[in-house]
């Protein structure tokens, strides 16, 4: 019996680290949907920009950060593309 005993809590506990890991992951990828004032202060909580779409490239050649992708966030700071390319702000 004492056989079993020990897997089994060994498996409950990987399953516990592995909900509590997925619920933190979740949080944190929501992003607050605010106008910013400008790209330095965008910037500061998204360094690579916001682009609306996953399939957006970067019109003007290389980027040292990946934007973050959210539609909404990126409507109401399209006033910062200025090059137009779905990507406002990026660095």
């Amino acid at each position: 019996m004492k056989k079993y005993i020990s897997p089994i809590l060994m498996s409950l506990a990987l399953i516990g680290t592995v909900s509590i890991s997925t619920i933190e992951v979740e949080a944190n990828t929501k992003a607050k949907v605010i106008e910013y004032k400008n790209c330095k202060e965008l910037n500061k909580v998204y360094q690579g920009g916001v682009a609306k779409d996953a399939k957006v490239r970067n019109k003007g050649g290389k980027t040292k950060y990946q934007p973050f992708v959210s539609p909404e966030l990126y409507k109401l700071n399209s006033k910062s593309d200025r090059d137009k390319d779905g990507i406002a702000c990026e660095r």
